[in-house]
């Protein structure tokens, strides 16, 4: 998905939040804003708005010299997923289908998102883990179960930090024998790395890989080559998050997207409206008759 012009007001928000996450130095704030604003004026916008908030990350820990500036906020994003495990594993259990149920409440974590938002409260979550429990996704979760039934192997794309807990959730659903997880090879924002991965468990659950990157998505070309031959061997992706989403959605693969809209310009991209819970399938001849057809 490219850059689009009401992602740049974005891109500067997030670096004012990061610049003011990492250090109280304004020198470092007016800096960095300044550095981000030039190159606005002559970006690429053919890009994605992951691609550019990789660049503005790489450059803030240059200038801070802290290599993981939300690592607190991500331990604590976990630690609070992780407190409210209790009452989302009662509700799988009472469930009649435990897999669907699983799929809502793996999308209800991705409001976790320091990306979009400078912070995420306590009542954030649970009330999206209320809607979750209340409201079915927008799409067809019945050709899900049946690409989970078919698939000999399953790449799932992590997205961010305490949203890994949900996933936990819903791999414990799937064939877990069949799955590769993988994480961001570098901190940015508050995505999930190896380190939030196994702080949560989830590294005894299935086998989990980095992807060799420090974009905020999955930007094929920047990732490693174990993880593009993981990548294109997978008879299905399930690739959670606004991010994986933007960088991915004209790749050719057999990909389910899972995640909250949070930004008019996902929502205009993906014909859904904010604040939906989305279960999207895109397949390899579904994306190639879009990109013949130039949209």
């Amino acid at each position: 998905m490219k850059l689009f012009l009401d992602c740049i007001p974005c891109l500067l928000r997030q670096t004012l939040d990061s610049s003011r996450a990492v250090t109280d130095d304004p020198v470092i704030h007016e800096k960095i804003l300044r550095e981000v604003l030039a190159w606005c004026a002559t970006v690429d916008l053919s890009q994605s708005s992951p691609v550019v908030a990789s660049r503005i990350h790489r450059r803030l820990r240059e200038l801070s010299g802290v290599d993981d500036p939300y690592a607190e906020a991500k331990a604590e994003q976990n630690q609070m997923a992780m407190a409210l495990l209790p009452q989302v594993k009662q509700a799988l259990a009472e469930a009649d289908d435990p897999l669907e149920l699983s799929v809502r409440l793996a999308i209800a974590g991705n409001i976790i998102d320091l990306g979009v938002k400078g912070s995420v409260e306590k009542t954030d979550v649970h009330e999206s883990i209320r809607k979750a429990l209340e409201s079915g996704v927008d799409g067809d979760f019945e050709e899900f179960r049946a690409a989970v039934e078919r698939a000999e192997s399953i790449l799932y794309l992590a997205d961010n930090a305490g949203e890994i807990v949900f996933d936990c959730l819903l791999l414990e659903q799937l064939p877990l024998e069949k799955i590769t997880l993988a994480v961001r090879g570098y901190p940015v924002i508050n995505d999930v790395t190896m380190a939030d991965a196994i702080q949560c468990g989830i590294t005894e659950l299935v086998k989990v890989i980095d992807n060799g990157s420090d974009a905020p998505g999955t930007v094929l070309p920047e990732c490693s080559a174990e993880f593009r031959e993981i990548f294109a061997s997978a008879d299905l992706i399930i690739s959670k998050g606004q991010g994986n989403f933007e960088t991915l959605n004209e790749v050719e693969a057999n990909i389910f997207f899972l995640f909250k809209v949070k930004c008019p310009v996902v929502a205009e991209q993906s014909g859904m409206k904010m604040g939906s819970q989305v279960l999207m399938h895109q397949s390899r001849q579904r994306c190639a008759s879009r990109l013949a057809a130039g949209s």
